[in-house]
């Protein structure tokens, strides 16, 4: 039971502590790939502590032994000691589900984030089969809207959309630089992050980290995207493009490169702040970290009953 409220306060903690970490300093705008990796670990962490809990509410402590059979017998006689009372079997019976409640929903949830995405996707582009020009030299479809927006529809039959608006309002150059914002979301499948956190955000809607989690995800692909894209075109190149691009709209089904515009355009043309190898690595180890101390928790009474002699079937063997 205390390894269970350990974990549901490590959760709460997470969940109240982390966002309020993620965004002091604005450190994820410089290193947009790491605060990605960093709010979807916090989000799993909190899901995965909770449903730790559960688990530990189900299964009994018990001592770790050399001997497989030893084992397999103390963790038969621990079971059958706690569910043989009614307050032991109700604990047990209420972590189960907990835990399979909330992994059930996250699982149901996430996949249904993704058939919706999937369905809609598939719809806008048998639109664009109609409606829509190829261009082969370009590598998108333009479609004839005067609202100027560029945007890709990714998974399966991947597309870049380009309407004849933004042809008629950017340059060479510029176009060169938005199709490499919209190739960086398809290379880097930037639609299942969203598409994850989508889904957490759906299943426990209440929960502020979830609905957070989401509304960074969305930013923070659009600012890797844009990182991504200056690899091959000018920072200012982009930076015109997206304040072209600013009062088009993107599907709801779509990544658009027009999101966000005005923050973007400030952070491309400011000078770069590069983010150090020693912070990067602190970032990685706090990251591992969110997973361990669960994991560490639910592990430490089983590692410290090693020092105990409480199994019947361990002492005998011992004495004899």
């Amino acid at each position: 039971m205390i390894v269970a409220l350990v974990l549901l306060g490590y959760a709460a903690l997470l969940a109240v502590a982390g966002p309020w970490v993620l965004t002091h300093g604005a450190w994820t705008d410089r290193a947009p790939r790491l605060g990605i990796i960093a709010w979807q670990s916090l989000t799993v962490a909190v899901v995965g502590a909770v449903a730790l809990a559960g688990l530990a509410l189900v299964l009994p402590t018990v001592p770790v032994s050399a001997g497989l059979a030893d084992l397999l017998r103390a963790c038969v006689m621990a079971l059958q000691a706690q569910y043989a009372t009614p307050g032991g079997a109700a604990a047990g019976a209420t972590g189960a589900v907990l835990a399979f409640a909330v992994l059930g929903r996250c699982g149901y949830c996430a996949a249904s984030s993704l058939r919706g995405a999937s369905r809609g996707r598939a719809h806008h582009r048998g639109v664009l089969a109609l409606v829509g020009e190829q261009r082969p030299e370009m590598g998108a479809v333009v479609l004839r809207d005067a609202a100027p927006a560029v945007y890709c529809l990714p998974g399966r039959g991947r597309r870049i959309v380009v309407t004849a608006g933004a042809l008629d309002l950017l340059d060479d150059d510029q176009l060169v630089a938005a199709l490499a914002h919209e190739r960086a979301h398809l290379d880097q499948r930037h639609d299942l992050v969203i598409a994850w956190a989508a889904g957490l955000a759906r299943a426990f809607p209440r929960i502020g980290v979830f609905a957070q989690g989401l509304s960074e995800s969305r930013r923070l692909v659009e600012l890797l995207a844009d990182d991504v894209a200056t690899r091959t075109t000018d920072r200012l190149t982009l930076a015109e493009a997206l304040l072209n691009l600013a009062g088009g709209r993107t599907p709801a089904v779509a990544l658009g490169a027009g999101g966000g515009a005005a923050a973007r355009v400030q952070r491309l043309i400011a000078p770069r702040r590069p983010f150090g190898h020693a912070r990067r690595a602190g970032t990685v180890l706090a990251v591992l970290a969110l997973f361990a101390a669960p994991i560490i928790a639910l592990a430490t009474p089983a590692l410290a009953a090693t020092q105990m002699n409480y199994c019947l079937t361990h002492t005998t063997s011992a004495r004899a």
